[in-house]
């Protein structure tokens, strides 16, 4: 039997772009030997499940995607637009997948929210236990139109990093993200635990960056992310994913106390 709940099913064109891209660049999905990727909840309709084939496509043309939702009309439905590269299956949680494959990486968004804070640990590990090794978990949640977003991307043996990903150009203040936190953290923004000491750091070195904005948001952004660093966080990465609007940490930097 399926594992999980029926959600909301609420899903929009374009809006998983910032985890896609994520995704996309993982090392892990262009040195696998079988690249099939699982879309986990993927909603009402099979929109984000056919972009993230397109989007993955481009760096790794062989990519297979399977969308799995746990509602049948939502399976019916998707299974009669379906196109090469892209299958559809009944299922939760539990990850099935064609021939009964490991994914090399599982997207579950925009899912566990709706859920009790107590089901995430074993919620993950169900899926976590469906990935090939070395393989990716990335989990977490976005707004409707994709500009506020943040997830964790976990391993087959536990979560590795955070991120944050925001459309700075019309930003007012980083931490609008804590209404799009994943499950295990959405409500742990409060004082003594480490993701809201992360957030008002956040919005500290935004602050102090806005002269930055002169020369325009993404600068600015750029020069709060050395903000951060500046203040003690182990922000990860480089440039590059910074211009795009991420901060990334490791997850020992956030999770809950």
């Amino acid at each position: 039997m399926p594992i999980g709940n029926v959600t909301r099913g609420t899903t929009g064109y374009n809006r998983l772009r910032r985890v896609d891209r994520w995704i996309a660049a993982l090392p892990v999905l262009r040195r696998t030997d079988d690249p099939l990727v699982a879309d986990v909840g993927y909603g009402a309709r099979p929109t984000t499940t056919l972009e993230l084939r397109d989007r993955l496509a481009r760096v790794r043309p062989d990519v297979e995607v399977t969308g799995i939702e746990i509602e049948p009309a939502r399976v019916a439905l998707a299974n009669a637009g379906t196109r090469d590269g892209v299958t559809f299956r009944l299922g939760g949680f539990e990850t099935p997948t064609p021939g009964g494959r490991r994914p090399v990486v599982i997207r579950a968004f925009n899912v566990l929210r709706q859920y009790d804070e107590s089901a995430v640990v074993d919620s993950w590990r169900i899926m976590q236990d469906r990935l090939q090794p070395g393989g990716a978990l990335v989990e977490g949640t976005c707004n409707e139109v994709g500009r506020v977003a943040s997830w964790v991307t976990l391993d087959e043996h536990a979560p590795h990093t955070f991120t944050v990903s925001l459309r700075v150009a019309d930003l007012e203040l980083p931490s609008i993200v804590a209404e799009r936190l994943p499950k295990a953290l959405i409500h742990r923004n409060v004082p003594g635990e480490r993701v809201h000491a992360f957030l008002l750091d956040l919005d500290r070195a935004w602050a102090v960056a806005a002269p930055l904005g002169t020369y325009g948001p993404r600068q600015r952004w750029i020069a709060t992310v050395h903000g951060m660093r500046d203040r003690g966080w182990p922000v990860l990465h480089g440039v590059t994913r910074w211009r795009l609007g991420e901060l990334s940490v490791p997850w020992s930097a956030v999770a809950p106390a």
